[in-house]
């Protein structure tokens, strides 16, 4: 699942199959810039992936059903494991534009729950949060990083509805919550892969950072620059993890 800047894993699929969401039935339709809207069927490092090119955000107007709704389809589909990326504004004083974090746990600031109304009967009414984040493939990114040369941070991911880019309060009160990183999406999709009893694993492009003495004005552009810039990067762990695991 590709987010904003982050649709270049998509070019190195092979014996594709493409199809674009308003082809597919019940499917919403992205409507963001850097998300090309498409699912992708193929192969990558040797394994039969299912890829979205660009996902569906609560603030376009869509409901939680809506926003993971494909990963109910994956589940039906047979998908084991959920890889998810995502450009985020950094709050850790210790990072950079450009930077790979990858995610460790979240908090779910979203006004409404994915799982909210009647339980699917792919997981408990009340699942265990603990390990939402797959730690074996945590420890697995951490190996093809340390081979490879690529610096990578850890942190935890701070899930807001937007589309408004955050107040330096804001960026500072997430940050004082434990929040490392903070976006408009992957939360929702997680919780219900999780629920799926899907293994995930989760990166974020860190496209702008926020919270500090001096403040910084960000925009959608400067964001989709900042994740182009670290695709190459992102991309090498994510086709290693996927041939490995």
């Amino acid at each position: 699942m590709l987010g904003t800047g982050l649709g270049q894993l998509a070019s190195e699929i092979t014996d594709t199959y493409e199809f674009p969401y308003q082809d597919i039935p019940n499917f919403p339709i992205s409507t963001v810039e850097g998300h090309s809207g498409k699912l992708i069927f193929g192969k990558l490092g040797g394994k039969d992936i299912m890829a979205m090119q660009g996902r569906f955000h609560f603030y376009e107007g869509y409901s939680m059903k809506e926003v993971t709704f494909p990963v109910r389809v994956m589940y039906e589909l047979g998908i084991k494991t959920l890889f998810v990326s995502n450009a985020a504004g950094g709050m850790n004083p210790q990072f950079s534009i450009g930077d790979l974090m990858i995610i460790t746990d979240h908090i779910n600031f979203f006004p409404e729950h994915p799982l909210r109304g009647k339980n699917f009967p792919t997981g408990p009414r009340f699942p265990d949060m603990h390990e939402t984040y797959d730690l074996s493939l945590v420890a697995l990114a951490d190996k093809i990083a340390k081979e490879k040369d690529i610096k990578v941070q850890h942190g935890v991911y701070v899930g807001v509805q937007g589309p408004t880019f955050e107040t330096p309060a804001e960026y500072k009160m997430y940050h004082l919550l434990g929040g490392d990183a903070v976006g408009m999406s992957t939360v929702p999709e997680v919780i219900v892969a999780h629920h799926c009893g899907i293994r995930t694993f989760g990166i974020s492009v860190i496209t702008d950072l926020g919270g500090f003495d001096d403040p910084v004005e960000v925009s959608h552009e400067e964001v989709q620059e900042a994740a182009n810039k670290a695709q190459p990067l992102m991309t090498e762990i994510m086709r290693e993890m996927i041939k490995r695991s």
